[in-house]
Formats: structure tokens, C-alpha cells, sequence
């Protein structure tokens, strides 16, 4: 029996890499190469200007929904932390979001002014959105549905969920909200 499982796992792993090599050779040639990565995505900041997430190529992007009243709140001392330590190599956007507790009432005028006032944030702030439900903005369909992004279904559970993508736009991982924007868990990314 235990022979039998033995030949079973090594068919099994001899398969799948038959499968992987296969599948690499067409994907490169017939998929779209805006297909799966951010760079087609344009939002309104919370200045009223167009965030083009095209003109990030080159760096990796930590893409964060945020809210003013949360406990995780304290966070954007981090992500600005982040976003000064790593600037040549990584670009912080943040998105507020009213999807959790109502903990982001305010304004994108109001968001804008807590966040420097608090804070001092530098780094692109998007005017807000849905993060979730029926009304999900588009960007946030993208990083949370593995049939977009190409690597994995994400459920935002709560504010300050995180989205790492690399240098060509394409996701990287997802960080739970009480992932530290300066943990390791991230930092070794960006070494």
C-alpha cells in the first residue's frame, strides 16, 4: 500500500510539472499583458486629481483601504514611515473606505485634512470608495478575485487590509489588517 501512495505522489508531482511547463510557453504568448497586472487603473485622488497607477512602473506598490476611526488608524504613522524609507523602490496608496463600522464618515476634504494634521501622510490618497459589497470599486475587484490578479481570492475583513504588488503591477500577497506595514512580513519585499 505504501509503495502504491509512493507511485501515486510521484506520478502526481511528475504530472503537475508536465502540467506547469506546458501551461507557461501559451500563456506568454495569447494573454494580454494588462491583463493581470494594476497599470490599466486610473482613480480620483482625495485632491480631485487622477492617480494613474501606470506612472508607478518600475516600483512596487502597497495599496491599503484605510479609515480614520479605527484601531488601526495609527497605522498611517507606519505606512508614511514606509512610504520615506522605501520611496526609490515602493509607492503607498491608501483608500479610504466607510465599508467597516462606519469608522471613515468624513469627506475626502475631511480625510485629507485628518491625515496630514495626524500624520503628515505625503503618499497618494485615493478619494473614497467601497472595498467590498455590490458597490466594490473596480481597482479593489482586481486585488481581492484570483480570476483578475491572477494569484489569489482576498476577503477584506476590515480596514487597513494590504496589497503588495511588484514592480510589473502584479499582486505579490494581501496582509491581514493587524499586519504591521513595517513587519517583516512586507519589509522582506522590499530589500
Amino acid at each position: 500500500m505504501q509503495k502504491l501512495f509512493i507511485l501515486l505522489v510521484a506520478a502526481g508531482i511528475s504530472f503537475q510539472s508536465c502540467t506547469n511547463q506546458k501551461s507557461e510557453v501559451p500563456q506568454s504568448k495569447t494573454q494580454n499583458p494588462m491583463e493581470k497586472n494594476i497599470y490599466s487603473f486610473k482613480v480620483e485622488g482625495l485632491d480631485g486629481k487622477e492617480i494613474n497607477f501606470a506612472d508607478f512602473k518600475g516600483k512596487k506598490i502597497l495599496i491599503v483601504n484605510t479609515a480614520s476611526e479605527c484601531g488601526f488608524t495609527p497605522q498611517y504613522a507606519d505606512l508614511e514611515q514606509l512610504s520615506k524609507e522605501y520611496k526609490d523602490k515602493l509607492v503607498v496608496v491608501g483608500f479610504p473606505a466607510n465599508n467597516f463600522g462606519g469608522q471613515e464618515p468624513g469627506t475626502n476634504e475631511q480625510i485629507g485634512a485628518f491625515c496630514q494634521k495626524n500624520f503628515g501622510v505625503t503618499f497618494p490618497m485615493a478619494a473614497k470608495v467601497s472595498v467590498k459589497g455590490d458597490d466594490t470599486a473596480p481597482i479593489f475587484k482586481f486585488l481581492t478575485e484570483k480570476e483578475q490578479n491572477g494569484v489569489k481570492n482576498t476577503s477584506i475583513m476590515w480596514n487597513f487590509t494590504k496589497f503588495l504588488l511588484d514592480e510589473n503591477g502584479r499582486l505579490i500577497d494581501s496582509f491581514v489588517s493587524t499586519t504591521k506595514p513595517t513587519s517583516e512580513s512586507i519589509t522582506k519585499y522590499l530589500k
